[in-house]
């Protein structure tokens, strides 16, 4: 089983955002939970930036898609 290329912390750095663990529990426990229709790039807390970044990821299925995954998992939580 191969280990994921990136972290939370390295997506939540990616984003500009602070990447510590408080940080990031703090962040998710802030916008928790997404409505069950919302995909998480269309979140209204993300910068068009962000936003993009996040939907380019997933719909090439690049390295970061899988924490991407993980964090709509959390945020829909």
């Amino acid at each position: 089983m191969e280990l994921p290329l990136h972290s939370m912390g390295n997506l939540f750095a990616q984003l500009g955002l602070p990447s510590d663990e408080a940080a990031i529990d703090g962040f998710i426990a802030a916008h928790a939970p997404l409505s069950d229709g919302m995909p998480l790039a269309s979140a209204p807390f993300w910068s068009p930036a962000q936003a993009r970044f996040l939907r380019e990821e997933i719909l090439e299925d690049a390295d970061w898609a899988e924490v991407i995954d993980q964090l709509n998992v959390r945020l829909h939580s």
